[in-house]
């Protein structure tokens, strides 16, 4: 059901409108989850670290679904907001058609330069070929990923956030039992983990996709919305790309800091792989409120309505910190049992690498959540510039002290890059939230005409 967000109190329908939202990234994270959590259990420690070295690239792939996602979501919501519903059919079938065809180059892209990418970050010759392998099927199933992340941003900018909740909420379900049905019954190894997760986003994309289309059926509008519209892909783009670079450069970022990683060994690479799909799911979820966030500001400012926008950001902000506390307190605390989710053995290498990593990274989640609702209000006013020079600090900072801090304390100086990067970007975010510059890009985010 769609739902205005700029009337009624702006805490309660923040969180209203957010709590679907994270139990939604939660299950979305499940996919990523359940691929980890089957390779370590039922095939080895070798099978966790090749899912956890192809998960590396695949963030590059999700950064561009990610970056339409937003840039769709935004302009949609501001059209929802100012109820130029003509102009929002036409945002959503030329952002269908324009991702469709990106994808298609992406995918083309991906089979070529998977070997070169994985050999570019070091990936161990014992790890090489199931990472192979689950990238080239993951990178055949691209096209459910863009499709998917489109329909759930759609839904979000016109307020509803319980549908894409429900599907996803079926589909890693069932990911879970696929992902051990081809694993342990069909014996089919890293090739089953990544065959379960493009079945089950697959059928998930096909029915959020049908739904959105017989929803906007159901809207009258004066005139029939246009197929394709360059004036609006322009808009989009002007969101969608600074989104796209910003993810994509924090891929490449994340693949440069896992390049240093592979040096380590095996024993080090499971360890990471199940710590930051932890600290992944906790850091995921909370960008997910931030582009809740967005939506929230979007449709605001497309109705005019700026106090509220001040008022929804102190509600976020309480929102993630009660949030943050029960996460950092069990993952410094329960780490241990954490990690041993992922694997076998109670004692080892790995186990350590990931325990150390969790207990320096979690106490920190408050200050990295408190960046991406000052960033969710940023995107949502069209302040894109402010959004990106925050987050490539933050990039460059975790890029650079992985290094140095590797050469002096070895793989836990690469841990203590992060909480210093979020740090001094949080500092940046809240900066540029207060002074208001992003007020100044207001009017150009409304009139879209």
């Amino acid at each position: 059901m769609n739902k205005d967000l700029t009337v009624g109190k702006p805490e309660v329908v923040l969180w209203k409108f957010s709590i679907p939202l994270l139990g939604s990234i939660l299950f979305q994270q499940l996919y990523n989850i359940a691929d980890s959590l089957v390779a370590g259990k039922f095939i080895g420690e070798n099978a966790l670290a090749a899912v956890g070295n192809s998960y590396e690239i695949t963030l590059i792939y999700i950064a561009f679904a990610f970056g339409c996602n937003i840039g769709c979501s935004v302009v949609v919501s501001q059209l929802f907001g100012a109820k130029r519903l003509t102009d929002l059919k036409t945002a959503v079938n030329t952002t269908f058609i324009s991702s469709g065809v990106l994808c298609l180059i992406l995918t083309i892209l991906g089979f070529l330069l998977c070997p070169f990418l994985l050999r570019v970050i070091n990936t161990p010759s014992e790890i090489f070929s199931d990472s192979m392998l689950y990238l080239n099927i993951y990178t055949g199933g691209l096209i459910f990923l863009f499709f998917y992340n489109i329909a759930t941003g759609i839904f979000s900018a016109m307020g509803d956030s319980k549908t894409p909740f429900i599907f996803l909420a079926i589909s890693s379900t069932a990911n879970i039992f696929v992902d051990i049905l081809f694993v342990k019954a069909f014996n089919m190894g890293v090739s089953g983990v990544a065959w379960a997760t493009f079945l089950c986003q697959g059928i998930s994309c096909v029915c959020a996709v049908n739904t959105i289309f017989k929803r906007l059926s159901k809207i009258e509008t004066e005139k029939k919305g246009e197929i394709f519209s360059l004036r609006l892909l322009k808009r989009i783009s002007a969101i969608a790309i600074p989104s796209i670079l910003q993810q994509s450069f924090i891929s490449i970022g994340n693949i440069i800091i896992q390049g240093i990683i592979n040096g380590y060994g095996a024993g080090v690479i499971a360890g990471y792989s199940a710590a930051i799909k932890l600290n992944n799911l906790v850091i995921t979820s909370f960008s997910t409120l931030g582009n809740g966030m967005s939506n929230f500001v979007a449709q605001n400012i497309g109705a005019n309505k700026m106090e509220r926008v001040k008022q929804g950001f102190r509600g976020g902000l309480i929102m993630v910190y009660v949030l943050s506390i029960p996460i950092i307190i069990l993952y410094f605390v329960f780490g241990k049992s954490m990690i041993h989710i992922f694997m076998n053995q109670s004692t080892g290498e790995a186990v350590d690498t990931g325990i150390k990593f969790l207990r320096i990274v979690a106490p920190f989640y408050i200050i990295a959540s408190t960046k991406l609702i000052a960033d969710g209000v940023l995107r949502g006013a069209g302040a894109m510039k402010l959004f990106m020079f925050a987050t490539f600090t933050d990039l460059v900072l975790r890029v650079v002290l992985a290094k140095l801090l590797s050469g002096q304390f070895g793989s836990v100086g690469i841990w203590c890059a992060w909480p210093i990067g979020w740090t001094i970007a949080t500092i940046l975010s809240v900066m540029f939230y207060l002074k208001g510059k992003w007020k100044n890009k207001v009017e150009n985010v409304v009139a879209i005409e």
